[in-house]
């Protein structure tokens, strides 16, 4: 009864968590936490066959995957130049564009 009980608070704090507008750091995080939390809680159920050993499981994985995904967040470095030529073959340096930090080139 607690697994299934577990699965549904997992379950509704993935909706949850979808509805809200976050950057891609916290998105990673979240999502991190959302996946190391509930692989922590199987590995705590596998090791310990108890509640308290699947709640702690859960919780250290989840700590572990928000730590993780927040670190492995790619930084974007604005105000880079990059180098452009223009149509008489002059190269020449600039500001990024949009279309580079969205890697549409």
């Amino acid at each position: 009864m607690f697994i299934k009980k577990a699965i549904l608070a997992v379950l509704m704090t993935a909706a949850l968590a979808g509805c809200e507008t976050q950057t891609e750091g916290q998105q990673r995080a979240t999502t991190g936490a959302l996946i190391g939390g509930a692989g922590g809680a199987l590995v705590g159920q596998a090791i310990g066959g108890n509640t308290k050993s699947t709640v702690i499981g859960a919780a250290s994985g989840a700590l572990l995957g928000a730590v993780v995904g927040s670190a492995t967040t790619p930084t974007e470095p604005r105000g880079q130049l990059c180098r452009y030529q223009d149509r008489y073959g002059r190269i020449y340096t600039a500001p990024c564009d949009d279309r580079y930090y969205r890697g549409q080139y």
